[in-house]
């Protein structure tokens, strides 16, 4: 079974969370972290079995220097506050990382 390596971002924004929603694959319109911006702080990783495929996954705190982030892989993105982190349907391996921010993020 093959085992894929990611990095997730954990972008905030004010006392919010970027949350993007997979435009494709096995996991469309699930929700999940993006990555591809400049992390500023390591948060964890995680590591979670699919059924096809094993998961290694580093997250970092991250914020973004400059502009808007462009929707490339995703179709939706939205910023969620802590009490909102359990409004949308996260792809299983990144629940560890949310679960991560509720006892992480401040009120």
């Amino acid at each position: 079974m093959k085992t894929l390596n990611v990095v997730a971002a954990i972008i905030k924004k004010d006392d919010k969370i970027l949350a993007t929603k997979r435009g494709y694959g096995e996991f469309i319109d699930m929700w999940e972290f993006p990555g591809g911006i400049k992390p500023t702080k390591f948060a964890l990783n995680l590591e979670y079995q699919y059924p096809t495929f094993y998961l290694k996954m580093s997250c970092f705190e991250a914020i973004i220097t400059e502009g808007t982030p462009k929707l490339l892989e995703h179709n939706d993105a939205k910023w969620l506050s802590k009490d909102e982190l359990d409004n949308v349907n996260w792809i299983p391996a990144d629940i560890e990382a949310v679960d991560y921010l509720k006892k992480t993020m401040e009120d």
